[in-house]
């Protein structure tokens, strides 16, 4: 995309406005707001165009506003799965800036680029693009059968769900897949196959989505990790994420599965 450069606005102007700081963003009644800058009291506050959105500019604002500041979670919700992708690209550039206002190598102040995402240094020359994290996520089938887990990070949420974790240095994502399978689980699979994938700005994933099946092992859960994992049948699942997530996606892929294997009998 043609990247455009910070300006500083004179309150005419008109957009979504995607107003970020620490990793939130400003979502008034639930929403990201839409209108001329003057109505929002945005003028002169310094802005960047980050792309489109509904047919009109998305603007970026990196400041914090002092109600409603939001994680992007509730988003997920919104049928349209671009809203979501482009908050996280205003969350994660937001972010980016503030932690590389200096060099990391001759400590001297950067400035934004105009023809790219990155940060220059205009005294060492070194440029710093924004860093996205592979990670992978997988559902694993045990027959009419799903592996669920309670992660320690959702313990207080009683949320089940798949497996996941980032890549290692010198790893492909199938191999990751399964280490992370094995690491957190003591299970081994098989039939690893790729399914789609989910920018995940909390605060900087790229989600890799696969399904595989059980090949062999009894479940023993890495306690740093998890708080608990068991199979599940595919009719009687404990509470799982929400619709609009990778991770719902793969589960509703392995009901499917699932069915297909009680109605049918192999895999």
């Amino acid at each position: 995309m043609n990247i455009q450069q910070q300006v500083n606005l004179t309150g005419n102007e008109i957009g979504y406005w995607f107003v970020s700081a620490n990793g939130r963003l400003w979502l008034p009644n639930g929403d990201v707001p839409v209108g001329r800058a003057d109505k929002f009291g945005f003028t002169h506050k310094r802005a960047q165009p980050i792309g489109e959105w509904n047919g009109q500019i998305a603007w970026l604002i990196c400041d914090e506003m002092k109600h409603a500041m939001s994680s992007i979670r509730p988003l997920l919700d919104i049928t349209d799965q671009s809203l979501f992708n482009m908050a996280g690209r205003a969350v994660q550039l937001s972010e980016f800036y503030r932690s590389h206002k200096y060099c990391g190598y001759c400590g001297h102040e950067m400035y934004i680029s105009n023809t790219e995402w990155c940060c220059m240094c205009d005294h060492c020359k070194e440029r710093y693009y924004p860093q996205i994290s592979p990670s992978i996520i997988v559902a694993i089938r045990h027959k009419d059968k799903i592996l669920l887990a309670k992660h320690v990070r959702h313990n207080q949420d009683n949320l089940y769900t798949v497996l996941a974790g980032f890549t290692e240095i010198g790893e492909t994502m199938e191999t990751a897949v399964e280490r992370e399978v094995f690491e957190e689980s003591r299970i081994k699979i098989k039939n690893i196959r790729y399914v789609g994938s989910q920018p995940w700005p909390f605060p900087n994933s790229l989600m890799m989505a696969y399904l595989a099946d059980y090949d062999s092992g009894e479940i023993v859960v890495d306690k740093n990790e998890l708080i608990e994992a068991n199979w599940y049948h595919y009719t009687q699942l404990p509470k799982i994420p929400e619709y609009g997530t990778i991770a719902r996606r793969l589960i509703e892929d392995t009901i499917t599965l699932c069915r297909d294997y009680d109605e049918y009998g192999n895999d």
